[in-house]
């Protein structure tokens, strides 16, 4: 959990916060933050007890300044968190994190505030806040998370070598209360080409000046001769990478240059001036303490401020918010183009709409040909559900390919069960062998090690809840005899995954006898499909007798602890018995096969093994596999706050058993069970 409670010994925040800013009263998020923290929001004049909440030093400040001081009562000021959302918060985004300060506001330096306190006093040697700190510090860089995140990626930065200015926005109070003015950004340039002579000057534009939601200090009459303005919406840590000085008065974008490595030339007195990891042009005479970047981490992201998880409702630690956010970030830079979408079903739509069409509605067309020339004419990416790729497809926009995530739902897709989670891949697709795909380029990509321990976490909640892919009611293990028990999990033989990625073994008959004969004296047991069982899809088992014991509808997870080991051709089976520690193999080629964690028999493709010049890959380990598979890959909505969300929340659901399909869902899966003639109209 976040927060500073034991900094504010001398300062105690009031219970109860009184305002007089008609703003608060429709800033829902505000409101929430503070009452979880146990201090609720009331409009109007405060009593004895009651306390003064204004908003850092804006203009309507002055109102709450005067009533606190005529009533005696305590001063608290509210700022965003240094991450704050995905937009601006003048476009009405709400804020992820707060920071109450009773001291005083970060960006003031004429007097302490709460921040400085804590930077000023606090040991900040406790190891395990350390560590967390320099996690956390890797993982915003590596995700190009910021306090606005409206950047892209995907952009290239200018050729590096060159000087970073920063701009900032006329009439911020972060410059008037850091002891800085307009005047000092000319000064700034001036000092930027005096230093660095012959160096390129590149000026970086502030989000909102790019989006006109308000002026910056610097335009288009300033890029002359060595001096360029950058408006596009490069990421600001691929610009600090690039850099070889920074120069700023007082934007927070000097914090993160200390962050990603710099020395940062100040011009104001900012929150993160004075404490020897800055050049200062007028040094903060209160701060003399010589700090570390992750000390100056751990005052800023850690202890001072409030975080809020917007799904679960709560007030979270700074790892959760970075879960959230990332989930946010991701769609919308996937999403910020929009989308033409082909092969979707209709009882699928409404689904997709929600995930892919926040920030652009997604448009829907049944033809591909007409789908692509959109896509392609309207600069948006062309969606198609994997499996109804038409063969020697060659779309001429950029392709997205869409599939049922791996921790799916509870209830079946064939039973109309709409889907928590959704794969994206812009390669091929996970269940195809025949093409690379970008799950298998992310299964190689090496994990920071805040990454890897939040996959163990998550496998660590996956097992313990017995969470599988369908999470349906099941029905209880049966006796089973003793013996080398080798579980065998069914498919659905007409399914792409068997299709594509099968080998000899294509029935579930042929995978039956291969196990017997492979193990004559094992105790075989079958489970079919899901789809299969529910008489959906096709694939029973005509001779019961190939197996020694059937396990239909049994729990999955319960299953696998009954077993030794597992055979399959492709099942999604095989992957949950890795994560469970069981051996697994396969004589397909599913997306978990070919890197060293099975026993393949099937035809794994050689680019899992060996790069193009023949070398060999270094192989991915569990949590590798793991990661990509269950974080990275998918996308996650949850159907409670209507959002995007990290795959923790979707777990959280699930055990808490909420989720379930509307009687319209329900109806017609009944009737594509019972009219086979039906199943044409949901195509």
């Amino acid at each position: 959990m976040s927060g500073t409670g034991r900094l504010w010994s001398d300062h105690p925040l009031p219970r109860r916060l009184c305002h007089q800013n008609l703003g608060f009263l429709t800033d829902r998020r505000l409101a929430r933050i503070l009452a979880l923290a146990g201090h609720p929001l009331r409009f109007g004049l405060p009593g004895p007890e009651d306390g003064v909440l204004v908003w850092g030093r804006s203009p309507t400040a002055t109102r709450g300044e005067a009533v606190a001081t005529r009533r005696k009562v305590p001063l608290v000021r509210a700022e965003d968190a240094f991450l704050r959302s995905l937009h601006p918060g003048r476009t009405g985004a709400p804020a992820l994190g707060l920071i109450l300060d009773p001291i005083g506001v970060h960006f003031d330096a004429s007097a302490p505030s709460l921040l400085e306190r804590i930077l000023a006093t606090d040991p900040l040697d406790d190891s395990n806040i350390l560590s967390r700190a320099r996690q956390g510090n890797e993982r915003i860089q590596s995700l190009h998370l910021s306090k606005y995140n409206i950047h892209d990626p995907a952009l290239t930065p200018p050729p590096p070598g060159y000087v970073l200015v920063v701009d900032q926005t006329q009439g911020d109070a972060s410059i008037r209360h850091s002891g800085a003015s307009a005047s000092s950004f000319r000064e700034m340039l001036v000092l930027a080409q005096d230093q660095n002579p012959g160096a390129r000057i590149v000026i970086k534009a502030h989000p909102e000046t790019t989006l006109g939601l308000r002026p910056g200090h610097f335009g288009p009459a300033d890029a002359t001769g060595r001096i360029t303005l950058l408006t596009a919406p490069v990421s600001p840590w691929a610009l600090l990478d690039g850099a070889i000085a920074v120069y700023t008065v007082s934007s927070q974008l000097g914090f993160e240059a200390i962050l990603a490595g710099h020395r940062p030339h100040v011009l104001g007195q900012p929150f993160y001036a004075g404490w020897g990891l800055t050049q200062d042009a007028t040094p903060p005479p209160r701060r003399s303490r010589s700090l570390t970047k992750t000390q100056l981490f751990v005052a800023a992201m850690i202890l001072a401020p409030l975080w809020y998880d917007p799904c679960r409702d709560r007030l979270c630690s700074l790892e959760d918010a970075l879960d959230q956010l990332e989930a946010e970030v991701r769609a919308f830079r996937q999403d910020r183009f929009g989308h033409v979408a082909t092969g979707m079903r209709l009882w699928k739509r409404q689904r997709l709409q929600q995930v892919f069409g926040a920030t652009k509605p997604v448009i829907f067309r049944n033809d591909p040909a007409a789908a692509t020339a959109l896509a392609t004419k309207t600069g948006r990416t062309l969606m198609i559900w994997a499996s109804k790729e038409p063969e020697a497809f060659a779309p001429t926009a950029p392709t997205l390919r869409i599939e049922d995530g791996f921790l799916r739902s509870r209830g079946l897709g064939a039973a109309l069960t709409p889907a928590l989670s959704l794969v994206t891949d812009d390669l091929g697709i996970y269940y195809d062998p025949t093409r690379p795909s970008r799950l298998e380029h992310l299964i190689l990509a090496p994990l920071t090690v805040s990454a890897r321990r939040r996959t163990e976490r998550l496998l660590d909640r996956l097992t313990k809840a017995g969470l599988s892919k369908y999470n349906l009611a099941a029905t209880p293990l049966p006796p089973l005899p003793q013996g080398h028990r080798i579980l065998v999990p069914g498919q659905v033989e007409d399914d792409a995954s068997i299709l594509k990625g099968a080998g000899e073994v294509r029935t579930n008959a042929a995978l039956l006898k291969a196990v017997r004969e492979a193990n004559p004296g094992a105790v075989i047991l079958y489970k079919p499909h899901p789809d299969v069982d529910a008489g959906l899809r096709p694939g029973a088992l005509t001779d019961p007798a190939l197996a020694d014991v059937i396990l239909s509808n049994t729990d999955p997870a319960e299953t696998l602890a009954a077993v030794d080991e597992v055979w399959t051709i492709t099942s999604l089976l095989g992957f949950e018995a890795l994560v469970r520690g069981k051996p697994v193999t396969t004589l397909g080629a599913p997306f978990y096969a070919g890197w060293g964690l099975t026993r393949d028999l099937g035809p794994v493709p050689a680019r899992r093994l060996r790069r193009a010049d023949g070398s060999l890959l270094p192989r991915p380990d569990l949590l590798q596999l793991a990661h990509a598979a269950l974080i990275a890959y998918p996308r996650y909505w949850d159907p409670v706050s209507r959002r995007p969300c990290p795959p923790e929340v979707i777990v959280d659901r699930l055990i808490a058993g909420t989720l379930r399909q509307g009687p319209g869902n329900w109806l017609l899966a009944r009737l594509q069970g019972r009219f086979a003639s039906l199943h044409r109209f949901w195509r």
